[in-house]
């Protein structure tokens, strides 16, 4: 698929020997490395009361019409009547750095850049940096240093995104605040009309998806949250299309915080992103939201080990308090050839044996523990325990030299239930004093991605998604999940890895619909560092060889990601490569049979041998075959209602 973005650049960035734009008027604009897409800044209204906007275009085709820019703090408000200091030349940026885990092994950042500074009536200074991806688009605003070591609060933001009229809207309602929300859970809303208002109060949640009238396709979400900032999200209603930012409730976490950031100068705001493409592909294999955060803190990462992992909790809820419950997960890891086994809420309170019983007997089986907490303290007030030993640092630090000395691998921490700069700080909180013991983390119950992984590369997956441990406690689940995964790779699982907790393949106390084919293409269709495998012992060491090995076998480190097609909600076919050999998940996330044409074209010039496993009559066993496979014949496949397949395609060797 072709990859896509936005409009003609500047003469004077087409041509460099020219002087950099005039200071006014406007507009004054940036454009892609490719010059395709086009990010440009102007003014709307005369005089005091003129404010600025921004636009953006794709290919010569509008990716967002005039939508409003602006921050108000208590102390000083940039919204209107902002004249401007200066408009400064473009700058680039062209480099390359290597992940742990993620859609691809080496990233390539590359953008072109503008900083526009401006001044308010009080003389107070307010910048905005402009960036422009082959792929997309990033603002951010920046207050500059004053000299004053006073601390600033930003009451809001004006800042919005209004869509072209005719737009279609993928979108996820936002939670009102309760014992367990807002945690990013609920069910998409598909293809609706751009402007039509959120469900609840609370409004849309990040990633919105869209596509224009013209058929470009844009992902709205922010990145590079610390803390120093709230997250934000879109606000319920937005006539004529124009969708607002706005800040946490009140009520989150558990009342604890505030929903107004503060900070020192100097200090930024996240940067406001949409990922753009002429197809969706471009989106689905974006790594945008990773760039545009810092580099990784961590210098040795060899301790940092993505893997696979047994658990038990979803099969068994009461397990983790149970010795003898938790071992089989453990011989499980250990026959498939996994790396972890996880285990969950409550293993303080153990009962047939003690947790060290686990951990020695996970150790002596060349398995990791991984271990869950809750992350309260007063921002939630769940009893799930282990809590109180993550919200306070002198005591984290503690538990983490202790799980150090145990040999465990990584934490799950869940429960946050907040956006507000209070929490985002315990999440870094977290990652950080982790980092320092060697600790890979797991957050649940938790915020979406931000592109952290890339600064804390030890952050190996982020809940953020109505995932199949609903299967225990949903009715609707079933009926929702073929739809539900196959927008995935188009939204939540776009902007960071996601634990979904895949691979049901027996029911649980709500029967699954979607195919045993489908539930196997589940790992490859969607990304996370560590994969949490959901079902129990029995239903995966009784599958036939061929599957089995396929589960002993999955990666979870790709080199290279691929959409080969999709329909967001209907449809999802991904590659992913590792080393010499493709993987192909493809999921039908509609209740009708489809005839689907892959284009192996787009991986590349070659010829497989692939090992296909598809649906057969067996509502938990697939059915597996033998074919050869080349870049120059389309692959043909057929998939039941709600199905799927996988083919793992290892090259031929040439004469």
């Amino acid at each position: 698929m072709k990859i896509v973005t936005l409009a003609v650049p500047a003469l004077a960035f087409l041509l460099p020997g020219l002087p950099a734009l005039a200071a006014d008027p406007p507009p004054w604009d940036v454009a892609s490395p490719d010059g395709k897409v086009v990010l440009a800044v102007s003014r709307a209204g005369e005089g005091g009361n003129s404010t600025l906007v921004l636009s953006a275009s794709i290919a010569g085709s509008p990716l967002l019409a005039d939508s409003p820019l602006g921050i108000a703090r208590v102390d000083a408000r940039f919204v209107e009547g902002l004249s401007l200091d200066s408009a400064g030349a473009v700058s680039s940026h062209d480099a390359k750095y290597t992940v742990l885990h993620g859609k691809r092994r080496e990233v390539i950042d590359r953008y072109n850049e503008r900083t526009l500074a401006f001044r308010n009536a009080e003389g107070a200074k307010l910048e905005i940096v402009l960036r422009a991806y082959d792929d997309g688009i990033a603002y951010r605003y920046r207050f500059p240093d004053d000299g004053s070591k006073a601390v600033r609060t930003v009451k809001e933001e004006a800042s919005g995104f209004r869509l072209p009229a005719g737009t279609t809207v993928w979108a996820n309602p936002h939670d009102d605040p309760s014992e367990y929300t807002p945690g990013y859970e609920t069910f998409w809303k598909f293809a609706i009309p751009a402007g039509t208002p959120a469900p609840k109060a609370a409004g849309w949640s990040f990633p919105l998806l869209y596509r224009t009238p013209a058929g470009r396709w844009g992902l709205i979400t922010e990145a590079s949250l610390d803390r120093t900032y709230c997250g934000a999200r879109l606000a319920r209603e937005a006539p004529g299309g124009l969708y607002a930012l706005r800040f946490p409730d009140a009520g989150e976490g558990n009342n604890t915080g505030s929903v107004e950031p503060s900070w020192t100068l100097p200090w930024a705001t996240p940067w406001r992103v949409v990922i753009a493409g002429e197809s969706p592909a471009p989106i689905v294999e974006s790594t945008l939201v990773e760039n545009l955060n810092p580099p990784s803190v961590v210098t040795d990462g060899s301790w940092i080990r993505p893997g696979r992992a047994s658990w038990s909790w979803l099969s068994d809820p009461p397990s983790p308090q149970d010795a003898s419950k938790l071992k089989p997960f453990v011989d499980l890891a250990a026959e498939m050839g996994w790396e972890y086994t996880l285990i969950d809420a409550n293993w303080d309170i153990m009962r047939n044996g003690t947790i060290h019983d686990v951990i020695g007997y996970a150790k002596s089986k060349g398995v990791g523990p991984l271990m869950w907490y809750n992350s309260g303290g007063p921002h939630n007030y769940v009893t799930e325990r282990p809590r109180g030993l993550m919200d306070l640092r002198k005591v984290r630090r503690a538990e983490f030299q202790r799980l150090k000395e145990w040999g465990v691998k990584g934490v799950k921490v869940d429960f946050f239930q907040s956006d507000k700069q209070n929490v985002i700080a315990l999440y870094q909180d977290i990652l950080e004093d982790a980092a320092d013991f060697q600790i890979m983390v797991n957050f649940h119950g938790c915020t979406l991605p931000r592109g952290w992984s890339r600064t804390y590369p030890h952050l190996m997956a982020m809940e953020a998604v109505r995932g199949e441990e609903s299967y225990l406690f949903d009715e609707h689940y079933p009926a929702e999940a073929p739809r539900h995964n196959a927008i995935q790779p188009f939204t939540r699982n776009a902007v960071g890895p996601m634990d979904i907790t895949p691979v049901m393949l027996r029911d649980n106390r709500y029967k699954r619909l979607t195919t045993v084919a489908h539930e196997l293409a589940l790992p490859i269709v969607f990304e996370s560092g560590i994969l949490h495998f959901a079902g129990t012992t029995k239903e995966y060491l009784d599958l036939p060889p061929v599957p089995k090995e396929y589960l002993k076998s999955i990666p979870v480190t790709w080199d290279e990601t691929k959409l080969l097609v999709g329909e967001p909600g209907q449809l999802a076919a991904i590659a992913r490569r590792s080393g010499d050999a493709w993987y192909l998940g493809v999921i039908n996330g509609e209740d009708r049979p489809r005839e689907v044409s892959l284009n192996l074209g787009l991986l590349g010039p070659g010829a497989w041998k692939a090992t296909i496993l598809e649906d057969g009559d067996s509502h938990s066993v697939p059915l597996d075959r033998k074919a050869d496979l080349a870049s120059t014949e389309p692959f043909r496949v057929t998939l039941r209602p709600d199905g799927g397949l996988v083919a793992i395609l290892i090259p031929r060797p040439t004469r």
